[in-house]
């Protein structure tokens, strides 16, 4: 961070480093301009970012880049670095922009982070690092100080935690302070990773044990004063020795050099030291959420859907012992040991005599695993096959992933796969197998690996000229009590969920159901036009036709569709800043399904789409009685040329399909499946039973009223 403050930096010709940036503004807003740039620098001896002073010509304004080159940018770790220094800037943005608190940090001029050699933009720094500065008065110090201090507290009013404060990321113009470093900024409450280097790195940070604290910040911030006043580094593990001779730190930081955090005092408490009342004035908060008063719609819905009994599809109630619901034909099927087929190595089916092997062998328990029965149960139904273990594992559980085209069901379900094969639902208690050996492996070749290996997936093929759908990936899944459950797993392309032929009937025994709203589709948010444009699309009001469709074809037998729904906000990397998806997309997984953090999930995820995108894109959410509702990014950035520059980075994929299971029973929650679904807070049950402010009753049936149109559908 050094070199971007250097006086001369900014005067040095540019006229062999002129060109034309296009980015985006803290607005969100497109803007392309002629850039004028100065010679490269690393921007940190250990850090990746480089950075250059610049002249953006439209408005001459000054300004530094930090950029990282194609090679930088491929590592995922380094790539986070400038997402979250981008998360960092553009929230200080929307908290500070027009306060006298603003130049206090870096001021953001735009960004591009979905390409190849990412980078932000910033108005040139303010004065020289603190490392420089050499002889500085006690009237200095203690202006520093409580500009630090000043700094710290506005921080942690947003949760924030800055982990980089050192003498080369605190700037000083002889008048007022500017905090740099937003490349190491965490969380209050999150584990602490290792960072940064002693002196200045508090010891607990250093350890990386526990969760961070903001007076993890107040250690560097002594660390850096100390410096300041004696022109040395002071101890990496407690108090100076000679602390008492310097009257600024004494008075001020005595207790800020303890080696625990807990023994520190806050930010606050020596910002009233330094500039007594002045903690009082400087809690901010972030402009009015605009999705907050959706909340009551939301907790009404909620209220409604307690007050409907739960129903059972009546599909379930003709199953004899041992039968299964077949998922194409619809029909009851059981175990035929005359029906069993294996494949050759011409990938051709032959019969399988299970006879002619030793029965309760390991050979023939192998070669049943990879058997099929050919299903017979409807004689007018075009030839079909089930896997022999997803007729002798109880009641099986299918998925259907749900939405048009190019709005990336099928990157989230591979990805689901892909953390799933990982390890995924072992904190869960849950264990899972492949159903069928060659069918999994296939769909691990076809689609996982190209997936993680930064290829774009192809569209999902369309339904074969038999007309009827097939699921693309199964898996047995144990649960704790050692129950076991086939889960399948349907992806028909979106031209295929849009038609009401035969094509769409085993929707008539789907068990839960994967709603994806494509934002681009969705929210006529500024920031997504470009992907808009570039994408050659425009935003629907009506809601996605694959969901209306879906709905209309579910069986129904009360108010309420009884299928289990998730909806999932995918692509949420395009909305990586936006509130409220920059909370969630940041958090990182529990390890355990609380109900109360999924439904606060669930009521962000509903703010956001009632106000930007209106009632139509909720309607899974109006007509399904347990429904909750994600964000997700199964890619993590945007294609560029077939291929994901960066590879992919997804986050939070797993999140849906574990609240189907809870739904299913297959995972134990606080208050059971039924609580986890609908809710249970007795601050709902004080809901008035008439509709909610610009809410709307869903009609007989379950279906949602109107089409979108009304206070919901605004999104200025």
């Amino acid at each position: 961070m050094t070199s971007t403050s250097h006086p001369n930096l900014m005067d040095q010709p540019y006229s062999a480093q002129r060109t034309t940036l296009a980015f985006t503004d803290p607005a969100g807003r497109r803007r392309t301009t002629a850039v004028t740039f100065g010679p490269e620098s690393r921007r940190d001896p250990v850090l990746p970012q480089r950075i250059r002073n610049g002249m953006l010509h439209d408005e001459e304004q000054r300004c530094v880049q930090v950029r990282l080159t194609a090679a930088e940018a491929a590592h995922p770790a380094v790539r986070g670095l400038l997402d979250t220094e981008a998360g960092t800037a553009l929230h200080l943005h929307r908290a500070l922009d027009g306060t006298d608190h603003a130049p206090l940090f870096p001021v953001v001029v735009g960004h591009e982070l979905d390409t190849a050699e990412p980078y932000l933009l910033y108005a040139a720094p303010r004065g020289l690092p603190a490392a420089r500065t050499h002889v500085m008065s006690a009237t200095d110090q203690r202006v520093l100080a409580r500009d630090l201090m000043l700094a710290l507290c506005l921080l942690d009013g947003q949760g924030m935690v800055p982990r980089g404060i050192s003498p080369a990321t605190v700037l000083w113009d002889g008048t007022s302070l500017q905090m740099w470093g937003l490349e190491a900024m965490t969380r209050t409450g999150r584990a602490r990773q290792p960072w940064g280097r002693a002196p200045f790195c508090s010891p607990e940070q250093r350890r990386a044990g526990g969760t961070v604290d903001p007076r993890d910040a107040v250690w560097s911030a002594a660390q850096v004063l100390y410096q300041l006043v004696t022109g040395r580094p002071g101890p990496s593990d407690g108090p100076p020795a000679d602390l008492g001779q310097h009257r600024v730190l004494s008075e001020t930081l005595r207790d800020a050099f303890a080696p625990l955090a807990a023994d520190r005092p806050t930010a606050a408490e020596l910002l009233d030291l330094l500039a007594p009342g002045a903690a009082r004035h400087v809690a901010l908060s972030l402009p009015a959420d605009e999705t907050g008063p959706h909340g009551e719609a939301f907790a009404h819905a909620l209220h409604l859907k307690r007050q409907a009994p739960p129903t059972e599809p009546s599909y379930t109630a003709g199953l004899g012992q041992g039968e299964v619901l077949c998922p194409y034909c619809l029909e009851n099927i059981q175990l035929d040991l005359t029906s069993l087929y294996v494949t050759d190595n011409r990938m051709q089916y032959q019969p399988l005599d299970p006879s002619r092997y030793k029965p309760g062998s390991p050979r023939l328990a192998d070669i049943m695993r990879g058997a099929v029965q050919r299903c017979t149960a409807d004689p007018d139904f075009p030839e079909h096959h089930i896997p022999v273990p997803y007729l002798t594992n109880g009641r099986p559980l299918t998925v259907a992933m749900v939405g048009q085209s190019s709005t990336g069901k099928s990157h989230l379900l591979a990805q689901m796969i892909a953390e799933i094969t990982d390890g995924g639902l072992e904190p869960f208690g849950l264990k899972w197998q492949s159903v069928n050996p060659g069918q999994h492996a296939r769909f691990v070749r076809e689609r996982v690996q190209p997936l993680r290996n930064g290829k774009v997936l192809d569209h999902t093929p369309t339904v074969g000229l038999d007309g009827f759908a097939r699921f693309v990936e199964s898996l047995l899944i144990t649960d704790v009590r050692g129950q076991v459950r086939p889960v399948a797993f349907f992806d028909l392309g979106g031209e295929d969920l849009v038609r009401t032929d035969a094509a769409l009937r085993f929707l008539l025994g789907v068990d839960a159901m994967v709603f994806v709203v494509d934002p681009v589709l969705a929210l006529p948010l500024p920031h997504l036009d470009h992907a808009r444009e570039r994408l050659g699309v425009e935003v629907n009001r009506d809601g996605d036709v694959a969901f209306g469709t879906v709905l209309d074809r579910l069986p129904k037998n009360g108010a309420y569709l009884d299928v289990a729904a998730a909806m999932v906000l995918g692509k949420a990397d395009l909305l990586r800043f936006q509130p409220p998806v920059d909370r969630w997309l940041g958090e990182a997984p529990a390890g355990r399904l609380d109900p109360d953090r999924l439904r606060e999930e669930s009521r962000d995820v509903y703010g956001l789409l009632r106000h930007h995108a209106g009632q139509a894109w909720l309607r899974p959410f109006d007509a399904i009685r347990r429904c909750t509702l994600h964000v997700a990014s199964a890619t993590g950035g945007q294609e560029d040329h077939g291929r994901y520059p960066a590879g992919t980075r997804p986050r939070r994929v797993l999140e849906p399909l574990l609240s189907l299971l809870a739904m299913h029973g297959l995972i134990d929650v606080p208050g059971g499946a039924e609580a986890f679904a609908v809710g249970t807070d007795p601050a709902l049950e004080a809901l008035p039973h008439g509709p909610a402010p610009g809410a709307e009753r869903p009609r007989h049936g379950g279906r949602p009223g109107g089409s979108g149109t009304g206070e919901g559908r605004r999104s200025e």
